[in-house]
C-alpha cells in the first residue's frame, strides 16, 4: 500500500514538474507549449467576463469586457485592443451568477519554475514561463461547427488559419 502511494506520488510530482498541461488530449506535442487543448472537439476557450477593467495592468491580458460586449487584450499598460470589431455583441451574464463571491486572489499559474516559488502576475490563469506558449483549441470552421458558442469564446480556425473570437452575436477572424 505504501509502495503504491509512493509510486503514484512520484508520478504526480514528475508530471507537475514538467509544467505542461494537455486538456482533452493525452500529451502535449511540443516542449515549447505550456497549455494545449485537444484537436478533436468543437469547443473553444471561454475568456473571463469582466465588468470593470480598472486596475488591470498586465500586458497580454485577454478578457470579455461586458461594458461593451467585446473581446479585448491589453497591449500597452493603458491601451485595450478590440478583437471583436462588431459593436452588436451580447452576453448572458447569468453564467457568472451574482450570488458567487469573487475570490480576488484565486489563480492558477503554470510554470516550470522551481517548486515553491511564487509568481506575482495578476490573473486567473497565468502561463508564467518565458519560453513556452499556449496553443488555442483548434476548430474546423468554428462559425459552422460550434453549435452554441458563448460570448468571449476564443479558438483557432484551422480552415481560415486565423484567430476567431465570438462576441455573443458574431465571429470575428484575425490574421496577422
Amino acid at each position: 500500500m505504501i509502495k503504491n502511494t509512493v509510486i503514484i506520488g512520484g508520478f504526480l510530482m514528475a508530471n507537475l514538474m514538467s509544467a505542461q498541461i494537455g486538456i482533452s488530449r493525452e500529451s502535449v506535442s511540443n516542449g515549447s507549449v505550456s497549455l494545449q487543448f485537444g484537436d478533436t472537439e468543437n469547443k473553444g476557450l471561454l475568456l473571463p467576463y469582466v465588468t470593470d477593467k480598472t486596475g488591470i495592468t498586465e500586458n497580454g491580458t485577454v478578457l470579455f469586457d461586458t461594458s461593451d460586449n467585446k473581446v479585448k487584450y491589453l497591449k500597452d499598460t493603458n491601451t485595450w485592443f478590440d478583437l471583436s470589431v462588431d459593436t452588436t455583441g451580447t452576453a448572458d451574464l447569468s453564467i457568472q451568477a451574482s450570488d458567487r463571491a469573487e475570490q480576488p486572489g484565486a489563480k492558477v499559474s503554470i510554470s516550470t519554475t522551481i517548486a515553491g516559488a511564487t509568481n506575482t502576475t495578476k490573473g486567473i490563469l497565468v502561463l508564467a514561463d518565458d519560453n513556452k506558449a499556449m496553443v488555442l483549441p483548434k476548430v474546423v470552421s468554428p462559425h459552422l461547427n460550434i453549435i452554441e458558442p458563448s460570448a468571449g469564446m476564443l479558438v483557432y480556425d484551422t480552415v481560415k488559419k486565423q484567430l476567431a473570437v465570438y462576441n455573443g452575436k458574431f465571429w470575428t477572424f484575425w490574421k496577422p
